[in-house]
């Protein structure tokens, strides 16, 4: 089972598929896929978040005069 903590969103996706191949296998007692079904459920959150943050300061980069402006996000939703 997956016991790295990724901290960038290319390294949970990768935990999370990880996680995905062993609940599929069937291999995995009803105790471990539980932990690994609620492990994947916290990189799902963690990765919407970090998506919906990433949309946001994609949306708020504005046209300034031909220049790119980046304003900051209200209300991040990150968390680390």
């Amino acid at each position: 089972m997956a016991t790295t903590k990724a901290k960038d969103f290319a390294g949970k996706m990768t935990e999370l598929e990880s996680l995905v191949t062993q609940l599929e296998s069937g291999d995995l007692s009803l105790e471990e896929s539980l932990k690994a079904f609620e492990n994947g459920i916290r990189l799902i959150r963690d990765c919407q978040n970090r998506l919906q943050s990433a949309e946001q300061k994609v949306s708020q980069l504005l046209e300034d005069n031909g220049a790119l402006k980046q304003q900051p996000v209200a209300g991040n939703t990150h968390t680390e």
